[in-house]
């Protein structure tokens, strides 16, 4: 007989009579719907098993001692209901707003409502409607006033939305136990009103100083700060290296003063426009670099190094323009480059304890912006989840002049986060103390669980959107109320001086100290002002263009590598089609072989980690490719296995990830940006089903990948494949938009490219990786192919590969040989330039010795120098055709046409020849799409009378 057997009635020696009688029913409801019954005693039934049948009626005494009677089987069943609706409910009736209070009453958490009476609590224990009380809880009337303490004062708590058991139960512990909550120190309490005293003096000395500028200040949130500073300092003590923060400019600021450490004086010299090398370096900070034409102040980020007794960590404020929360994916980004080892071959190594995120966020933009969805929904997939981010709504209970009705539809800013079973914790900002505790909560969580947690830290704008607007002329009444309501520093100095925790006028002591550091630090710089204008231009490394790198790997290596991709383990079964389509790749070095587009793929990758530069490939459908053409992860045929052979092969020496991503591109593609902006050294790629698709993420591309070097100094050589060519496939799947990259480009902030043969890729890729740790590092865009990846036409021979490099035109070998006759030339890029060779291969009989055919492969930067020479070859030359199967409006034309006449050769003309101006990318019929290419080709070999 088990032990459990043995002592089956000892736990429950604490029920007699009627409780027990209770207790049996609502094991009965158990064993038909374990959901049906309280979490408490449902935890009981699974640890104990069943309640003794036989109840013992004589003497049956209740918590007071008074004997019980049959009713109170009904009394203890409201007593658990009203116990269950503080915990599920108590958050709509609790005092979290520090303005508005909840016009729900309170009657549903009532005795009344429930049908009870403090006498009938006080004779149910405590035991039956809270498990593992604390002894304090001596009956049910106890543990209800302690329930209504703990979620519906200036702190409320959700999770019932959690589906895991084990979860829920640790959350309702942790709330209800106190161990999370116990009175902070006396030298804590002054350290946390010191730190809001420094916060709130910031902002009164900003104010005043610098009348009617924007700051978008944090008062009426203070306590944010005091918060991050308790999430990086507990999260130090458990071995977090780095912690990395994103936040719209709300309080920026004052965060970046504050917990980044920014010097005040270099603040202020932002304000004044004073030169910043009057200014001190960041306390433990980096290198400050702001780019070349910069951003405004209130969106530069920041790092700073903390050390603490035996722990350092590296803090990291991300740069953010003013769209908000799409800084978040970034963020995450950064953490997961910052967990992982990529030092070796095969899966990079990652620790989560290793890097924290914590992303702000405001209370109208966290339900109104689809990038927050995005990213909480990549929590929790393997090729992205970082073991849980923090979560905090800075939540001031108005987006710009927009009130709560007109910005969302949902009870609480936080609630799209309940679809992600994330928990979620609502506090009063005005209580410093419990913002400081709730903190605790939640990195508890996330090491025990791994997953997200959420503050919604509900406060108050105290002034308007910005400084020069006036919030009373959209919400007078609100605005009346604010204006009469003390800060949270003036609330807490009261609450301390009135507990006698510090002396009288303490508070005002701190206050008077603080305004006269920030004098002292504002002198320091104000004779300091420069007229000067600031430099616009890039630096010379990046002027300068490239450097040349050799990207040449020899026949012999290739050969051994290709072989290394081909060796399975022997009990590994592939698909059979695809074994064998794979297996003919040892063909492709025999005599007369050639390497097509994902072969010259496979290589470059393969050769870039036996190089030692790691590798992260993600988008939708990359392992196997959109296009089937990659095949990167193999499936066993029988039991689903998989192996990703550039993990295993001999001459790896640096690790491979590669991950089909959720269909996610504003997220997916900010996550990948920031992971390569930590980790300069891999090459980091994420690859479009679809080049269209790149549409998704327009913000992440305008306002990061483009241009973050020249507004932050922000280094990235982040890689966007988008698969590109006017196929039929109707106008959502023939563009990825080429003329938005071009439109973007200057000041060599990025490259460019449609390539068009195995070997062109090849190369382009391993001068990617050769460059990533250089200065002059960039993102390259390359509009990738789809029909050209197996025709023949794209593929290239081994000689490329081992005696080649990265060509910006390519020139058709079967035109323009003599030179004295060529009267056009024809410029080109991507697909078309197969389909005009095709041309000339099926009218061999035709003359056209008069027209050479060049494909420019990098569009950007314009290859002028090459482009000219070519022209130059030919001393007869009439005409030179741009030729597109883009719309007028759209490809490369608009921006080729300037950058040829400037090289054009006298008396030569350019004109376009392609689709006209349209407002949809493409035909939506095959046959008119037929027709259209038709034309463009026989238009480009019609020769002028």
């Amino acid at each position: 007989m088990s032990s459990k057997e043995n002592n089956q009635e000892a736990p429950w020696q604490g029920f007699h009579g009627p409780n027990l009688g209770v207790v049996i029913e609502l094991y009965d409801e158990f064993l038909k719907d374990a959901n049906a019954v309280d979490p408490d005693l449902r935890e009981k039934f699974e640890l104990w098993g069943p309640p003794p049948t036989q109840i013992d009626t004589d003497g049956a005494k209740g918590a007071t001692g008074n004997t019980l009677n049959p009713d109170m089987m009904t009394k203890v069943v409201s007593a658990v209901k009203l116990a269950d609706m503080i915990r599920a409910k108590g958050h709509l009736v609790s005092n979290i707003n520090p303005i508005l209070r909840s016009e729900l009453s309170d009657e549903f958490i009532s005795l009344e409502r429930f049908q009870l009476t403090k006498e009938d609590l006080l004779n149910i224990p405590a035991g039956l409607l809270m498990n593992n009380a604390p002894a304090h809880l001596r009956n049910g009337f106890d543990v209800i006033e302690h329930l209504k303490n703990r979620y519906t004062k200036t702190t409320a708590f959700e999770f019932e939305h959690i589906q895991d058991e084990e979860e829920r139960i640790w959350l309702r512990n942790a709330v209800e136990s106190g161990d999370f909550f116990e009175d902070l120190t006396t030298d804590k309490k002054k350290d946390l009103l010191k730190r809001l005293t420094e916060v709130e003096g910031f902002e009164k000395f900003i104010h005043r100083t610098f009348v009617g500028q924007k700051r978008f200040s944090i008062e009426g949130l203070d306590t944010l700060v005091p918060m991050l500073d308790e999430s990086i300092d507990l999260s130090m003590n458990k071995g977090t290296k780095n912690v990395m923060i994103g936040m719209a400019h709300r309080g920026r600021l004052n965060v970046l003063a504050h917990t980044l450490a920014k010097p005040y004086n270099r603040i202020f010299s932002e304000f004044l426009q004073a030169p910043k090398e009057s200014t001190a370096p960041t306390e433990g900070g980096e290198e400050y670099n702001d780019g070349w034409t910069g951003d405004v102040k209130y969106h530069l980020g920041e790092n700073r190094i903390i050390e603490k007794e035996q722990h350092s960590a590296r803090v990291t404020l991300a740069n953010n323009p003013s769209h908000l929360e799409f800084v978040s994916p970034i963020v995450e980004g950064y953490a997961r480059a910052a967990q992982e080892d990529r030092s070796e071959k095969g899966q990079p190594k990652q620790d989560v304890s290793k890097a924290l995120a914590i992303l702000i966020h405001g209370d109208a933009a966290f339900p109104g912006q689809g990038v927050v969805t995005e990213t909480l929904n990549l929590s929790r997939l393997n090729g992205y989840q970082i073991g849980g981010s923090l979560h905090i709504i800075a939540n001031n209970n108005i987006g710009y002049t927009t009130e709560i009705f007109d910005s969302r539809s949902t009870t609480y800013a936080s609630d799209p986060a309940k679809g992600f079973e994330i928990p979620i914790v609502h506090v009063n900002a005005d209580d410093a103390e419990a913002c400081v505790k709730v903190t605790k909560v939640a990195i508890e969580y996330r090491k025990r669980f791994k997953k997200d947690f959420l503050i919604d830290l509900i406060g108050y704008r105290r002034y308007g959107h910005n400084e020069g607007d006036e919030p009373a002329v959209t919400q007078p009444v609100l605005y009346d109320e604010i204006r009469k309501h003390p800060t949270v520093r003036e609330l807490y100095a009261r609450q301390l001086e009135e507990a006698e925790t510090v002396k009288a006028n303490y508070g005002k002591q701190l206050d008077e100290e603080q305004a006269n550091l920030l004098q002292e630090e504002y002198d320091s710089i104000t004779n300091k002002k420069s007229e000067n204008k600031q430099e616009l231009s890039p630096p010379g490394f990046i002027v300068n263009g490239l450097p040349k790198v050799k990207t040449q790997v020899e026949r012999e290596r290739l050969e051994s590598i290709n072989e290394q991709l081909l060796q399975w383990p022997d009990n590994f079964k592939p698909n059979q089609k695809l074994e064998k389509i794979l297996n003919r790749r040892l063909d492709a070095f025999k005599e007369n072989g050639a390497l097509d587009w994902g072969l010259g793929e496979y290589l470059a990758f393969a050769t870039i980690l036996a190089d030692g530069t790691p590798i992260r490939l993600t988008g939708q459908d990359t392992e196997r490719g959109t296009f089937a053409h990659r095949h990167a992860v193999l499936h066993d045929r029988e039991t689903n296995k998989t192996i990703t052979p550039l993990h295993e092969f001999e001459d790896g020496a640096a690790s491979f990830s590669i991950y089909n991503s959720p269909l996610s591109e504003q997220a997916a593609v900010g996550y990948e940006y920031g992971y390569n902006v930590f980790s300069p050294e891999t090459l980091v790629l994420w690859e479009a089903q679809f080049g269209d698709f790149s549409n998704g993420a327009q913000v992440m591309l305008d306002q990061w990948v483009s241009a973050a070097r020249a507004k932050w100094g922000q280094k990235s050589g982040l890689v966007l494949l988008l698969p590109h060519g006017y196929e039929g496939m109707g106008p959502e799947h023939s563009s990825a938009r080429l003329e938005r990259f071009l439109q973007m480009a200057a000041e060599n902030n990025w490259t460019v490219a449609n390539c068009t043969s195995a070997a062109q890729y090849f190369h382009i890729l391993r001068r990617q990786a050769a460059i990533l740790q250089k200065n002059a590092v960039r993102p390259l865009i390359i509009m990738t192919p789809k029909s050209l990846l197996r025709n023949k036409a794209a593929s290239s021979k081994p000689a490329e590969f081992t005696d080649g490099e990265f060509l910006p035109v390519l020139e058709h070998t079967t035109t323009g040989s003599e030179t004295e006759k060529v009267e056009r030339v024809v410029l080109c890029s991507g697909k078309i330039g197969v389909e005009l060779n095709d041309y000339l291969a099926k009218n061999q009989e035709e003359d056209t010795s008069w027209i050479h055919i060049a494909r420019v492969e990098e569009l950007y930067p314009f290859p002028r120098r090459v482009v000219r020479e070519l022209l130059q070859k030919f001393p007869n030359l009439k005409e030179v055709k741009w030729v597109q199967e883009e719309p007028k409006n759209m490809g490369a034309w608009t921006f080729m046409e300037s950058r040829i006449l400037e090289i054009l050769p006298e008396e030569v003309e350019l004109s376009y020849i392609g689709r006209t101006y349209r407002s949809s990318p493409a035909e939506g019929v095959s046959s008119a799409h037929k027709t259209e290419q038709s034309r463009i080709v026989n238009e480009t070999f019609t020769r002028k009378n």
